[in-house]
């Protein structure tokens, strides 16, 4: 089945050729490789709709480690982007959780905030951006009303749109504070202080670490603390509408690192906090906000330490009785990634061959039996139904590629022949443990999600 061949830029044929073969998803030129996954994307833009209406959504997408979950996300990322959102994206880990006693949720909102990406800055670190843009928005508008930078009054009306716009925000829980410095933000860029410009990024950036240093160098008592980030989200949210953007889209990676953490009553206390966030989003008290977090079957349905474990949150979260294998709810809360069919990851490496041979200057040797083969010698491993997903394709066709790449004498035929191919894999899967570290309970669950899922 051929693909119609799109010219893609050598920089950024570059990243996703060597992001792949890392086994890393590619920040960039998505577009270029995305096959599958139109339902998933379909609904997922549905929900920014919903949010540019001003209500709010969340979501998880739930599939095994290379099946797809941050193709997905970063995918949705670009989207929203295009489509005037502002994203803010992060990993959890060890050191960032959605609460912890020693600074771990703070760290997740640092690092959200430090992500802040828009269509103009995609590669995050854009408030200082959004800040300048919400003040030149404002003057725009009084100029466009008749009152221009030279008049005497301009400096008065620029002043009262930016007072008229900070309004609803003053209703909001911390609305106070955030509104006032934004005004000292709008104060700063009109008389050119960047010290105090600097000091309301700072404090936007979660970095003031004690009120006394708030006070004293902006004349606010609170700072943004494990406790009450999320609060200061949903304010972003709201500000960030009013600054010219349709709303703002959260996306949260490795639910599977709250899976892991040791203390039972820690990981109750993240769990609480995702069902804050999930009420508020489903019961309207967030508005021009979009969440999606990504985890692992395990991390989601184990009833022992997974959002399981939760009831409140299992109860929310649980697949009704009509869902089954090949009759998804897209709609639910829960999106679980679907297998790609063979046609599609035939799809999909073809065009990474020509991608590849773009990028290295030589005419594609592989025809689509070539191809076909491959695929099939691929998928008829021991276990591959079970244990291959697409990262570990991509993988050995790149590395396939670089091969007959760098030595013109070896062909497919010899690289497929090799017995070797079609083991490696396995052994692979017995020295890592793959298999035996999967919960009893979700060993029946796992099996109908692992794929062949970008």
């Amino acid at each position: 089945m051929p693909t119609d061949s799109v010219r893609v830029p050598k920089r950024i044929a570059g990243v996703l050729i060597n992001s792949l073969k890392g086994g890393v998803v590619p920040r960039v030129g998505l577009p270029y490789i995305t096959v599958g996954r139109k339902d998933e994307i379909t609904a997922l833009l549905r929900d920014l709709s919903m949010v540019a209406d001003g209500g709010a959504s969340f979501r998880f997408v739930v599939g095994r480690y290379g099946s797809g979950k941050s193709f997905l996300l970063q995918t949705m990322r670009n989207h929203a982007m295009g489509n005037n959102f502002v994203v803010a994206d992060a990993d959890l880990s060890p050191e960032r959780r959605l609460q912890g006693t020693r600074g771990q949720g703070l760290a997740t909102y640092r690092e959200l905030i430090s992500n802040l990406s828009t269509k103009t800055r995609p590669e995050g670190g854009a408030l200082t951006l959004i800040l300048d843009r919400w003040v030149t928005g404002a003057q725009s508008k009084v100029i466009a009303a008749g009152t221009l930078p030279e008049d005497l009054a301009f400096v008065e009306e620029v002043q009262k749109t930016i007072y008229a716009s900070l309004s609803d925000l003053q209703e909001m829980v911390h609305g106070f504070d955030f509104a006032k410095l934004l005004s000292a933000y709008f104060r700063a860029f009109m008389d050119g202080d960047d010290e105090v410009k600097a000091n309301v990024i700072r404090w936007f950036r979660g970095e003031y670490r004690t009120k006394s240093e708030a006070r004293a160098e902006l004349g606010v008592t609170a700072i943004i603390t494990d406790d009450d980030w999320y609060d200061y989200i949903k304010l972003f949210a709201c500000f960030l509408r009013g600054a010219g953007y349709e709303g703002l889209l959260v996306l949260v990676d490795e639910l599977v690192n709250l899976y892991k953490i040791p203390n039972a009553i820690s990981r109750q206390y993240n769990y609480e906090k995702i069902l804050t966030m999930y009420n508020d989003a489903l019961q309207g008290r967030a508005q021009y906000l979009g969440i999606i977090m990504g985890g692992t079957p395990q991390s989601v349905e184990d009833r022992r330490r997974g959002l399981y474990s939760y009831e409140a949150l299992r109860s929310r979260l649980t697949q009704g009785r009509f869902g089954r294998e090949g009759m998804s709810d897209l709609l639910a809360p829960v999106i679980r990634l679907m297998p790609l069919t063979p046609e599609e990851l035939l799809v999909l490496i073809e065009k990474l061959a020509d991608i590849h041979a773009d990028l290295f200057g030589y005419e594609r040797r592989l025809d689509e039996a070539q191809l076909t083969t491959f695929l099939e010698m691929e998928l008829s491993r021991v276990g591959a139904q079970t244990h291959i997903t697409p990262r570990e394709v991509i993988r050995d066709f790149i590395e396939m590629l670089d091969i007959m790449f760098q030595d013109p004498c070896v062909t497919v035929k010899n690289l497929l022949g090799d017995e070797s191919f079609g083991q490696h894999k396995n052994l692979e899967v017995e020295a890592t443990g793959t298999v035996a570290s999967a919960p009893k309970d979700n060993d029946e669950g796992s099996s109908q999600f692992a794929e062949f899922t970008l």
